[in-house]
C-alpha cells in the first residue's frame, strides 16, 4: 500500500503601509484626473479639437480605471474564507481585463471619428490646443508618476499606469500638433495625432489583455520553464519521479504549484525534510511560495507528467 504525505507552504499578504500608500496615491490621481476631464472637454469643444476631445475620453477611462484599481486593491486585502478559499487576489486581474477592454473600445472610437475628420478637416483653435494640451501633459505626468510605484509586479496597477501613460503621450502629441497647426494651418494633423494615439492605446491594451487572459486561463506563468523546473525537482536528493504537475498564477506575483513526488518508502520525518527541501528550492529558484506536494512511494499507472483533469473526473464517476 502506498504511503502518501501532503505538504504545502505559503505566505500571506498583510495590510500595511505600502497598501495604504498605494490606495492613497490612486485616490489623489483619480481626483486630479476627474477634475481635468471636465476642463479638457470644455476646451476641446470650444477649440474644435478632436485631439483634446480624444484625450478627454481617454482621461474619462482613466477615471474609471483608477477607481476600479483602487477598489481591487482594497478588496484584495480581505482574508480568505469558506466561499473564497484563495481570497480576493484575482480581483486585480479582473480589473486589468476590464481596463484593457475599455482601452480597445476607446481606440476604435478614435479611429472612427478621425476617419470623418480626415475627409473634412475642421479648423482647429491652435492656442487652446497648445495651452490645454500642455496643462494636460503636466497633470498626466504627475498622476502617472504617482501610480508607477509597484506597477512592475502588479498587473492591476500596470493597467492603470498604462492608461495614464497613454495620456502623457497623447497630450504631448496634441501640443506638438497645435504648434505645427499654428504655423502651417495643417488642420489634418489633429486627426492624424488622434490616430497615432489610438494605435498607442491599442498596443498597451493588447499586452494587458493578453496577460490577463493568460492568468485567468490558469496558464503556466510565462517566466516558468516547466522542463527546467522538472529537472530542478529531480535534482533534489530523494526525488525519484514527478507527475501530475500543475503550475499557475492567482495574480501576476503569486504563483502556485501542485505535484506528486515519487520517492522511496521513507518515514514521515524523512518525507517532511524532503518536502521542506523542495519548497525551499521552489521558493528560491522560481519564487513559488505556495506549493502543495504529495509524496508517493510508487509511480502512478499512467506516469503522465500532466494529469488530464477531465479524464480523472470521468474515471471517478465510473469507479
Amino acid at each position: 500500500m502506498d504511503k502518501k504525505m501532503h505538504s504545502h507552504s505559503h505566505s500571506h499578504s498583510h495590510i500595511g503601509d505600502p497598501t495604504k500608500q498605494t490606495t492613497k496615491r490612486l485616490a489623489i490621481s483619480l481626483g486630479l484626473t476627474a477634475a481635468f476631464v471636465l476642463v479638457e472637454v470644455i476646451a476641446g469643444i470650444f477649440g474644435n479639437s478632436l485631439a483634446l476631445l480624444t484625450d478627454a475620453a481617454h482621461n474619462l477611462t482613466d477615471v474609471i480605471a483608477l477607481g476600479l484599481s483602487w477598489y481591487a486593491i482594497k478588496i484584495a486585502t480581505r482574508p480568505a474564507h469558506a466561499g473564497k478559499t484563495f481570497g480576493y487576489h484575482r480581483a486585480g486581474i479582473l480589473v486589468a481585463l476590464v481596463n484593457s477592454t475599455t482601452l480597445v473600445v476607446i481606440a476604435l472610437g478614435i479611429f472612427y471619428e478621425a476617419y470623418h475628420r480626415f475627409i473634412n478637416p475642421p479648423e482647429v483653435n491652435a492656442p487652446i490646443l497648445i495651452g490645454v494640451g500642455t496643462l494636460a501633459f503636466l497633470i498626466n505626468a504627475v498622476t502617472a508618476w504617482m501610480v508607477k510605484e509597484g506597477s512592475e509586479h502588479d498587473l492591476n496597477l500596470r493597467s492603470a499606469f498604462l492608461h495614464l501613460m497613454g495620456d502623457v503621450m497623447s497630450t504631448l502629441g496634441a501640443v506638438v500638433a497645435g504648434v505645427i497647426i499654428a504655423f502651417t494651418n495643417w488642420n489634418w494633423l489633429d486627426p492624424l495625432v488622434s490616430v497615432l494615439i489610438g494605435f498607442f492605446i491599442l498596443w498597451n491594451a493588447w499586452g494587458i489583455l493578453r496577460q490577463s487572459i493568460h492568468i485567468l486561463l490558469e496558464s503556466t506563468p510565462e517566466n516558468v520553464d516547466v522542463d527546467t523546473m522538472v529537472e530542478s525537482l529531480l535534482r533534489v536528493d530523494g526525488v525519484r519521479g514527478v507527475h501530475d504537475l500543475h503550475v499557475w498564477s492567482i495574480n501576476e506575483s503569486l504563483k502556485l504549484l501542485s505535484a506528486h513526488i515519487v520517492t522511496d518508502d521513507i518515514s514521515i520525518s524523512k518525507g517532511a525534510r524532503l518536502q521542506q527541501n523542495l519548497n525551499e528550492m521552489l521558493a528560491h529558484e522560481y519564487n513559488i511560495q505556495h506549493a502543495t506536494l504529495q509524496l508517493e512511494c510508487a509511480e502512478c499507472e499512467s506516469k503522465m507528467l500532466f494529469c488530464d483533469i477531465s479524464d480523472a473526473h470521468h474515471h471517478a464517476h465510473h469507479v
